[in-house]
């Protein structure tokens, strides 16, 4: 009776982890395809952005770590502990099961590069940050196939919530880069507009050191 209970215990918490760390890396997701190039969303620092990105990440690893874990102890079914980093590696769905263990070792991989940012360039570590897309991706289908939870009820109504989020995020990402100025053209414009030649003259402004009279009238 104890193995039961303790099996089940395991199954429950292996599920409930499961759905948070999709939720989580749905936030995170969602949270790097909404900031702008600065790094910023309206209304919020930069930095106040960043730290958000950082702890949701974390704790998403967490919850992924707890989710690995109770499904190699659970003895319901046989998940050996190379299957969880090795893709397709499983006896028991390894299709499915080789989806989660993408989806885990790209995430890993984003916290590993996002830890050494200062050592990388910005163009590379952005690139790499496109793995993202994938990790979540093969998290959701992992999640859908894996088990039968988010096949009806209100795990499926959230796993298409999910999904809805991200591909409505992504749309008004692609919709609004068009408008952001690069960089370069960014600062030039700034030099533009500090420039003194570029200040309008208002109408009537004295010139040509006579103040008050039409310069057309001054001999």
């Amino acid at each position: 009776m104890n193995g039961i209970t303790q099996s089940t215990a395991l199954w429950y918490a292996s599920r409930a982890t499961g759905v948070v760390s999709l939720l989580l890396l749905t936030a995170v997701v969602l949270l790097g395809v909404l900031v702008n190039r600065q790094g910023r969303l309206p209304g919020l620092p930069r930095f106040v952005v960043t730290g958000l990105h950082r702890n949701l990440s974390l704790l998403g690893v967490a919850f992924v770590a707890i989710h690995v874990l109770t499904a190699v102890l659970d003895p319901y079914v046989t998940i050996r502990i190379v299957a969880i980093v090795v893709p397709f590696t499983s006896s028991y769905k390894p299709l499915w099961l080789g989806l989660g263990a993408i989806s885990l070792d790209l995430v890993l991989a984003l916290i590993l590069t996002s830890l050494a940012r200062a050592r990388m360039s910005r163009r590379l570590w952005r690139s790499l940050h496109w793995l993202s897309y994938a990790a979540w991706v093969s998290a959701l289908v992992h999640s859908l196939t894996s088990s039968n939870d988010l096949h009806s009820g209100v795990l499926l109504y959230l796993a298409i919530a999910c999904s809805l989020a991200v591909v409505a995020a992504v749309i008004w990402r692609v919709a609004h880069a068009g408008r952001e100025i690069p960089r370069a053209e960014r600062a030039a414009a700034t030099l533009a507009m500090m420039s003194p030649g570029s200040v309008p003259r208002s109408r009537g402004t004295p010139r040509d050191g006579v103040r008050g009279r039409d310069p057309e009238n001054v001999r």
